[in-house]
């Protein structure tokens, strides 16, 4: 049996946006506004949750399906379900936000600015991923990073989302009991 442990209840998880939301708005200071581009499915609705947290200058929301990008897209036995990449304003000279909720091995963030280059070439991609769970094999880094945990290679992490999975937090999955 798989062992479950709840590291943040919802309360915890919309602190930890509020958060990240305030350093976004501390790098725009520096840096300038950023579009803010989720990676499908739950960088897509932390995207839009930040969204609505950040004030001052308009910023564009977009959303990044990569299941074609993917490299184990050959290995799999099942085919991708996927789902529409809409960026409605020129990646070209763009300032991007990329946003996704687990940071492991790298390759999904490799598959993701492939997928935006297809789209133009950014001024400046930075990346922002609510749980930095370490363990990569690709030299990536998050610029803005909501949690940081040690996982072990037998462990999972999991973020929950009420618009896909109906309830809210953040767990440690795996080990057994």
């Amino acid at each position: 049996m798989k062992k479950s442990r709840q590291i943040l209840n919802e309360q915890e998880l919309q602190a930890l946006l509020q958060k990240l939301a305030a350093e976004i708005s501390e790098t725009e200071k520096t840096q300038g506004p950023f579009h803010l581009v989720g990676i499908h499915r739950r960088g897509v609705i932390l995207a839009k949750r930040l969204l609505s947290l950040l004030e001052g200058p308009k910023r564009k929301l977009g959303s990044l399906d990569i299941n074609l990008y993917r490299d184990d897209f050959a290995q799999s036995s099942t085919m991708p379900v996927l789902r529409e990449t809409k960026i409605d304003f020129p990646v070209e000279k763009s300032r991007i936000l990329l946003i996704d909720d687990v940071l492991f091995t790298g390759r999904t963030i490799r598959s993701a600015l492939n997928a935006m280059m297809d789209l133009g070439r950014p001024q400046k991609v930075d990346l922002l991923v609510l749980v930095d769970r370490g363990g990569r094999e690709l030299p990536i880094q998050a610029d803005l990073v909501g949690l940081k945990l040690e996982v072990s290679d037998t462990e999972n992490v999991a973020v929950r989302l009420k618009e896909i999975d109906k309830e809210e937090g953040v767990w440690l999955l795996g080990g057994n009991t």
